[in-house]
C-alpha cells in the first residue's frame, strides 16, 4: 500500500509538472495525432492535460470510489476528446476535454457506486450528481421546509419528478448490503437476509406446465364421460364430480334405489371412465390394446 501511495503520488507530481501548451503547439499536436496518427504528438496533449484530469477526478471522490481509478477513467475521456478534437472550431484543447473528462468520470461512477444502476435517462443523471448539492443549497436558504417541499423545488430544478428526487435521495442516504449479511434481530444467529427472500411458491415454468397438464386431463376427462349412461351421469356428478359429494343413502333416495346399488353403478362407471382413457389415451410405451371380448 505504502509503495502504491508512493507511486501515486509522483504520478501526480509528474502531471503537475508538465509544461503548458500554446495554443498553436496544442492545435498541432491535436492535427498530427488525428491526420498521421502520431502517438508522440497524443502522449505530449494527453501529459499536459492529466492535472485537469486529476483535479476533475478529485470533484468525484467523495462518491467512495478510488482515486486512481477515477483519474484513469478521466484519462480515457481526455484519449477521447483528443480524437475528436476539432481545430477549426478555435476553442481550447482544456475547454473540450473537460466536457468529456467529466462524461467518462461520471458514467464510471453510475456503473460502479452502487450494484443497482442508477441514472439510466441524461434527467436521472443529472438529479444523481445534483442532488446533495441542491439539497444542501436549500437547506442553508432556510426558505423551503419539510422534505415534501424540498423535492418539489429539485425536481424543478432537475427537471423530474418529485416522486424521481425522493427515491434517489433514499438510494443515496444508504449503502449497498449483501444478502449474506446477518439478521441481527433473528432467532437465528446464522440467519442471513438471503434466507428471507425465498418464495416457496412454484416457479412459473411449473406453474405453466401444471396448468397445460391440467387442462389437457379435463379435455380426456369430458371425452371419457361420453361413455356413461344417463344415471351412471347423474351418480358421478353427485359423487364425484361436485365440491361437496352426495352420500350413497341420500343419492339413492333421490333416485329411488339402494345406497348398495348406488355403490355397484358408481364402481362400474368407474371402471367403464379408466378403460375409455386407457384405449383413448394409452400410456406412453404401451403397445396397442386388445379386444379380448371378442
Amino acid at each position: 500500500m505504502t509503495q502504491m501511495n508512493g507511486v501515486r503520488r509522483q504520478f501526480v507530481r509528474a502531471a503537475m509538472a508538465a509544461p503548458f501548451l500554446q495554443r498553436e503547439e496544442e492545435y498541432d499536436l491535436a492535427r498530427r495525432w488525428r491526420q498521421d496518427h502520431d502517438e508522440a504528438a497524443l502522449h505530449r496533449l494527453a501529459a499536459a492535460h492529466m492535472r485537469l484530469v486529476i483535479a476533475m477526478a478529485a470533484k468525484f471522490r467523495h462518491y467512495g470510489l478510488p482515486i486512481a481509478d477515477l483519474i484513469q477513467e478521466g484519462h480515457v475521456g481526455l484519449l477521447e476528446a483528443a480524437a475528436r478534437f476539432e481545430t477549426d472550431r478555435e476553442v481550447r484543447f482544456s475547454t473540450y476535454a473537460t466536457w468529456w473528462i467529466r462524461a467518462a468520470i461520471q458514467d464510471y461512477v453510475l456503473r460502479n457506486w452502487s450494484i443497482v444502476r442508477s441514472g439510466t435517462s441524461s434527467a436521472q443523471k443529472a438529479l444523481f450528481f445534483n442532488l446533495r448539492r441542491l439539497r444542501a443549497k436549500l437547506a442553508q436558504d432556510g426558505t423551503i421546509q419539510g422534505n415534501a417541499a424540498m423535492f418539489s423545488a429539485i425536481a424543478d430544478a432537475v427537471g423530474v419528478s418529485a416522486q424521481d428526487v425522493a427515491v434517489m435521495d433514499m438510494r443515496l442516504s444508504g449503502s449497498d448490503v449483501s444478502l449474506n449479511a446477518p439478521v441481527a434481530d433473528s432467532e437465528s444467529a446464522a440467519a442471513e437476509r438471503g434466507d428471507f427472500l425465498i418464495d416457496d411458491k412454484a416457479l412459473p415454468d411449473e406453474v405453466a406446465g401444471e396448468h397445460i397438464d391440467g387442462e389437457r386431463r379435463l379435455a380426456w376427462l369430458r371425452q371419457a364421460l361420453s361413455v356413461l349412461s344417463e344415471r351412471e351421469m347423474k351418480i358421478m356428478r353427485a359423487r364425484r364430480l361436485s365440491d361437496e359429494a352426495v352420500t350413497l343413502e341420500s343419492l339413492g333416495e333421490r333416485l329411488g334405489i339402494s345406497k348398495e346399488r348406488v355403490r355397484q353403478i358408481e364402481n362400474r362407471a368407474l371402471e367403464k371412465l379408466r378403460q375409455a382413457l386407457i384405449e383413448r389415451f394409452p400410456p406412453a410405451g404401451a403397445g396397442p390394446m386388445i379386444d379380448r371380448s371378442a
